[in-house]
Formats: C-alpha cells, sequence, structure tokens
C-alpha cells in the first residue's frame, strides 16, 4: 500500500444537493425548506442553547440556589492528621507547600479538623476551624499571624 494509492471508502464523500433548479428536480420552489419561518431565511436557521420557542426556558424557571465562591479555588485544605506528618515546630504556608500538603494553584491554606494531631506546633498566617484550632492547642500549639 503507498499514499497515492488511497482511496476514500464508498460513500465517504456524496455530491452537494443542487436545490433551487426548477421544479422537475423535485427541490425547486422552496428548496427543501418548507414554508416560510426562520429556517425558510438565509441566514436564520440557528437557535440558541436552550431556546423554548418563546415560552420561559428551563433554566430560567428553576429556582438558583446555593453559591459557590470564586475564592474557594484559592484556599486549600490541610487536615490534622497530615499536619502530624511534618516535624514539630513553626509551619507556615511555605513548609506546607514543600511538604506536598498544598497544591501549587493555592494562595492560601485553612487547616480543617480531621484526625487528631499529638506534636506542638507554632502555625503563622494559616487559617483555622474552630474545631482545628482546639485541637492544636490542647497538644501544645498556638496561632500566630
Amino acid at each position: 500500500m503507498k499514499l497515492n494509492t488511497i482511496k476514500r471508502a464508498d460513500g465517504a464523500r456524496t455530491e452537494p444537493k443542487r436545490v433551487g433548479r426548477g421544479i422537475g428536480s423535485g427541490l425547486g420552489k422552496t428548496a427543501g425548506r418548507g414554508h416560510k419561518g426562520s429556517f425558510a431565511r438565509a441566514g436564520k436557521g440557528k437557535i440558541k442553547a436552550g431556546f423554548e420557542g418563546g415560552q420561559m426556558p428551563m433554566m430560567m424557571r428553576l429556582p438558583k440556589i446555593g453559591f459557590r465562591s470564586k475564592l474557594s479555588k484559592d484556599t486549600a485544605e490541610v487536615m490534622l492528621y497530615q499536619l502530624e506528618l511534618l516535624e514539630a515546630g513553626t509551619v507556615d504556608f511555605a513548609a506546607l507547600r514543600a511538604a506536598g500538603l498544598v497544591p501549587s494553584t493555592a494562595k492560601k491554606a485553612k487547616l480543617v479538623k480531621k484526625g487528631e494531631v499529638s506534636k506542638a506546633f507554632v502555625l503563622k498566617g494559616i487559617a483555622a476551624t474552630a474545631g482545628a484550632k482546639a485541637a492544636v492547642e490542647a497538644a501544645g500549639g498556638k496561632f500566630e499571624e
């Protein structure tokens, strides 16, 4: 087989229909577009996604619920049991990133109470939930701004 001998599969390319060429062709007069309406007119055959013929669209009829903060992507969650993997001492955002606990896309970190902590940590510039803060302080750690 050579590249210059390759042919298309049968039916892969068909000749386009020649419309509007007289009554005898079977595609004359309205040229297969029916009578009137947006699809019969030139350049008007597209309908926006979600358009329901003038009736109130589904996306507008349904109630809007919830809220998604755009800032949530910037904040990474760090669990207490993950903090246990680090050596006791001062922990800041750079130390969490170096340890691989925070992704490179995150700009802030927040400590969440999941698991337990037994070492005393001094956390600088890291937010924490109330439960996580209590657990760190119970283990002898503290938070600094």
